[in-house]
């Protein structure tokens, strides 16, 4: 692995990855309800007619700063935050969807949540009528599973102690 740039600044860290959802209430009940990510801050920007939702997995919701500004200074300072961005109006259009990087032209692929229990996650997903994209016994990459969102963004689900052999001959 390559080390830091010499010069550059310390404190670099990775925050938060945007994705565009069509019905920000559909999307923020299966972000909070089906994977447990509690909604840390939300945006309304009038002006320009859309919203930004912020969701993070807190280990202690009763920790999170109650005022608005400490609390989107935190956000800002977290790492594995996920932005849903809600462009006013497209949750009354029934024609309206975004491309999810996986159909032609390929661009984005996926989102990651590690689980400590795949098999348990499964079962929390098919009770819950989430589409699968890959179960973990399907094609060559066992132990691995994809699930997909309201928006159809695909969402890739592992358990980490079952990866160590992963890219090796022996896996």
């Amino acid at each position: 692995m390559s080390s830091s740039p010499s010069g550059r600044p310390a404190g670099f860290r990775f925050n938060h990855s945007m994705i565009r959802v069509k019905d920000p209430a559909v999307s923020v009940a299966f972000y909070t309800q089906v994977l447990g990510m509690t909604l840390v801050r939300r945006l309304d920007f009038e002006d320009m007619k859309f919203s930004l939702y912020f969701l993070k997995f807190v280990e202690d919701a009763d920790a999170l700063p109650a005022s608005d500004a400490e609390r989107t200074t935190w956000m800002f300072s977290q790492t594995g935050v996920l932005e849903l961005t809600h462009n006013w109006g497209t949750e009354s259009d029934p024609d309206f969807a975004y491309h999810n990087g996986n159909a032609q032209p390929q661009g984005f692929g996926h989102l990651c949540i590690s689980v400590p229990d795949l098999a348990a996650a499964v079962k929390w997903f098919d009770a819950n009528g989430v589409a699968f994209v890959k179960r973990p016994e399907d094609g060559k990459m066992k132990d691995i599973a994809f699930i997909k969102d309201p928006d159809g963004y695909w969402i890739e689900i592992v358990q980490p102690d079952l990866l160590g052999q992963l890219g090796t001959k022996a896996a």
